[in-house]
């Protein structure tokens, strides 16, 4: 059964500074949120901890902003629903094993792989997926399994999304599309360990939920002056920084045993 959370500073602080992140690059909550929970709640708990809140802005950041909400809904669905797809199979067997296996080995994969691919992207050598539905579904399909298992979806996801699109707008909402419909899964996955979640619990989750909204508000008022550069930087430098905290966290719980 999952333990009571209670509604300290360090935690409202977290989750402010990582849904304002995430309003302005479109992507980073999760990751940021559960790398910190994890060491104090472990990463089952951390991902229910978060998944509410990220469902939220998940949701927020694929319809709201630039266009309109039907325009955001239709148009990502309709054009890119096989990535979609090949997204929610994947998410499912994640689901699966962040309960039957491990997840340091899978944590401790995605850092070799993101590391490689932001270093050598930040050194100028910029790595172009072929924009084929093969590629779609090989990257859509792995991105799901991760996302499922640890919640790092976006580090394998933009891997794709960079290479077929340099409109920030198209990278951040179908990102989130594919984020939102992978918390979805969770949800059906997870749902025997998250009904035992405490009460007190759920409203402490409601509490950073309305606290992530405003961040996300805040955020995207300033990704709103980014220019197209400075975002792909700025996600590169992140994606950077998140592989060294996935490879540490994963060597930490090998470690641990």
């Amino acid at each position: 059964m999952m333990r009571a959370l209670s509604l300290e500073v360090w935690i409202l602080a977290l989750f402010l500074v990582a849904s304002i992140l995430h309003g302005i690059a479109g992507m980073g909550f999760p990751l940021i949120t559960i790398g910190a929970l994890s060491s104090p709640f472990g990463l089952t708990d951390a991902i229910i901890i978060v998944l509410v809140p990220t469902a939220v802005l998940n949701l927020i950041a694929w319809l709201g902003g630039h266009g309109s909400v039907w325009y955001n809904f239709s148009h990502y669905l309709k054009k890119y629903w096989a990535l979609i797809v090949v997204s929610v199979i994947g998410s499912a067997l994640g689901a699966y094993l962040l309960l039957v296996m491990n997840s340091a080995y899978l944590m401790l994969a995605l850092s070799v792989a993101v590391l490689w691919y932001a270093i050598t992207s930040l050194m100028g050598k910029k790595i172009v997926l072929t924009d084929t539905i093969g590629s779609l579904i090989a990257i859509g399909f792995i991105a799901g399994v991760i996302g499922g298992a640890t919640n790092a979806m976006s580090s394998v996801l933009l891997m794709y999304l960079l290479s077929i699109s340099d409109d920030k707008h198209t990278i951040i909402k179908l990102g989130n599309l594919c984020y939102f419909v992978n918390k979805l899964v969770q949800v059906v996955v997870l749902k025997d360990i998250i009904v035992t979640v405490p009460v007190q619990t759920w409203g402490v989750i409601g509490v950073l939920t309305v606290l992530s909204v405003v961040g996300i508000i805040i955020g995207g008022r300033l990704g709103g002056y980014l220019p197209k550069d400075k975002f792909r930087l700025m996600i590169l430098v992140i994606l950077l920084l998140l592989g060294i905290k996935v490879g540490w966290q994963g060597i930490s719980m090998l470690v641990a045993g």
